[in-house]
This record gives structure tokens, C-alpha cells and sequence, in this order.
């Protein structure tokens, strides 16, 4: 599987939000480089469960579209009379 990249402006929205997290959730101060090493350590390691998390999702969802669009289709069929 790839690696799951971010852009530049991605990667610094998460460090800012990591930033804020710690300085909120946990009262402490941590520096870009702690935030951005943080948000590499979880993207390699949970990046993939929540990226095979939202494959299943979109699975889930095309799937059951699937089911509606074929149904669409029954509903669409003539009756021949020769049941």
C-alpha cells in the first residue's frame, strides 16, 4: 500500500491541531517539530486502519446503492404475461 501523504497546508493544519490538543487536553506546550514528528509516528502506524476503515465505508455505501440501482431495474421490467 502507498504511504498516505499530506500536502504542506494539510500537514500544517494537523501539527497546529496536535498543537492545540496537548496545550488544551493535556496543558502542555509542544513545538512544530514534536507535533509533526507525532502526526508521522500515527500516520504510518494507525494511517493505514483508517484509511482500510474508509475503503469499507465506501464498500458499504457503493454496495448498497448497487442493491437499489438493480432493484430500479426489476421494477423497470415489462410484464410478458408468460409467468
Amino acid at each position: 500500500m502507498a504511504n498516505i501523504e499530506f500536502t504542506r497546508e494539510q500537514k500544517c493544519i494537523l501539527v497546529s491541531q496536535i498543537k492545540k490538543y496537548f496545550d488544551k487536553e493535556l496543558a502542555q506546550d509542544i513545538g512544530d517539530f514534536d507535533a509533526e514528528f507525532l502526526l508521522d509516528f500515527f500516520t504510518e502506524k494507525v494511517g493505514g486502519y483508517y484509511y482500510n476503515q474508509g475503503l469499507n465505508d465506501a464498500r458499504v455505501l457503493l454496495d448498497n446503492k448497487l442493491d437499489t440501482l438493480t432493484e430500479s431495474f426489476y421494477e423497470l421490467e415489462k410484464d410478458t404475461g408468460f409467468d
